[in-house]
């Protein structure tokens, strides 16, 4: 299968690729939520949402206010008329648009005023200020909350490009490498893994997307690490791995996804974060293993160079991968002869 043709749920840096069609009721399914769907817009129509929303408040109880003043005759007065205007000096449509303004923004520039006896300009203003105060709260909180999303800090989490596939430990493994990109550190780090493929089970029914769980870990550690330096996870390809009898011939023409996700706190603030990744088979590199990209400056202080992240080398142990039973014949030979 070719690379343009792989089927993907998962981009390379952890969006949904999915696309959801003939869904009825979507529109009413996003307002019913509105505070996730405001969160979840883009920084270009938010800003559109923050900066309509002062702009149609502005103008719609401008036009409230102009039709109330026209509703008392205070439009076109005679300057020698002995007429009380019921928001003195609002004669015109942008008159009454710059009351709403000063009103709501509490500039009060004492020039326009509401007369104290017109109740229905004084109800009017009450509203305007509720409603438009309750208005900036949500968009406001809308703004902060998604500036302190997680979502932010996971994208300073990398994961290698290529999984490679080699020996650790005298057992074929697929290995990722993960880095934190800021000195801020991540704690409780914990990496998991989800398999997907086409299934089809005894009764005949196809599952395009069945998820097997494909456990990853740290140096034979189940323990929790920091991320304070790139590590490598790994995972064993033995006969409980749903990717047993994976070889090198093999991912020519497998049709499979693996998901992995990296789930961690954030040192600074302690809030959870969470950043996604996925490989495909042609993104698998056999017999291949990470080059090293720490090292030790004169005065001891570690360096990450990170030009290595992604920088694989033929594997050490390749024998091991290629041909297991050749190397058990090895061994026993040798035993024999001692």
């Amino acid at each position: 299968m070719s690379v343009s043709a792989q089927r993907r749920v998962l981009s390379k840096d952890g969006h949904n690729n999915a696309r959801v069609d003939n869904l009825e009721g979507k529109m009413q399914l996003y307002l019913h939520d509105i505070w996730t769907t405001v969160l979840d817009m883009k920084w270009r129509y938010k800003l559109t949402l923050f900066i309509s929303t002062f702009f149609t408040t502005w103008f719609a109880f401008g036009i409230l206010y102009y039709l109330i003043g026209l509703k008392n005759g205070d439009i076109d007065i005679p300057p020698t008329s002995n007429h009380t205007p019921c928001i003195a000096n609002v004669a015109t449509l942008t008159s009454a648009y710059l009351f709403s303004l000063e009103s709501q923004t509490t500039i009060g520039y004492g020039f326009r005023h509401i007369n104290e006896e017109c109740s229905l300009a004084i109800l009017a203003l009450v509203v305007q200020l509720v409603m438009t105060g309750l208005a900036e709260i949500f968009v406001t909180g809308a703004f902060l909350a998604k500036l302190a999303r997680p979502k932010k800090r996971a994208e300073s989490v990398r994961f290698s490009r290529y999984a490679v596939v080699c020996a650790r430990h005298g057992k074929a493994c697929v290995m990722v490498r993960v880095a934190n990109m800021r000195n801020s550190l991540l704690v409780q780090c914990q990496i998991n893994g989800k398999l997907l493929s086409p299934y089809i089970t005894e009764e005949g029914e196809k599952n395009l997307l069945h998820q097997v769980p494909v456990n990853f870990r740290l140096d034979s550690s189940d323990e929790w690490p920091f991320l304070v330096v790139p590590l490598t996870f790994y995972h064993e390809l033995d006969e409980s791995s749903p990717l047993a009898g994976l070889t090198a011939e093999s991912l020519k023409t497998s049709d499979f996804e693996l998901v992995l996700s990296l789930s961690a706190s954030t040192e600074s603030t302690g809030t959870f974060c969470q950043c996604r990744t996925s490989y495909t088979p042609q993104e698998f590199l056999w017999d291949c293993e990470f080059e090293p990209l720490i090292f030790v400056a004169p005065r001891g202080r570690p360096i990450i160079d990170f030009g290595f992240f992604d920088k694989v080398q033929a594997s050490m142990e390749s024998s091991l991968l290629q041909n297991p039973k050749t190397e058990k014949l090895r061994l026993e030979d040798e035993y024999r002869r001692e």
